[in-house]
């Protein structure tokens, strides 16, 4: 049992090695990698922590207010 699962993970490894890309080298210039970098910055620049402020109110739990505001002893 033991030679076949060393077969087995032999054929795996195998397989594997010849799945793997290797990524190639990146060739640009610095500036070319920062003007990248500037390009895909957004607009309105990066969220400072998690208190970050927002436009609006939270839009949470307002569509799950319940329409019937009946109590069980009404109907």
């Amino acid at each position: 049992m033991t030679k076949q699962l060393a077969k087995r993970h032999k054929r795996q490894v195998a397989r594997a090695k010849q799945k793997i890309k290797l990524s190639e080298p990146d060739v640009r210039t610095p500036e070319q990698i920062k003007a990248a970098r500037e390009a895909s910055a957004p607009a309105g620049g990066w969220r400072s922590g998690p208190s970050a402020s927002y436009a609006g109110p939270s839009s949470r739990n307002q569509g799950s207010q319940s329409a019937d505001t009946r109590s069980k002893g009404e109907s």
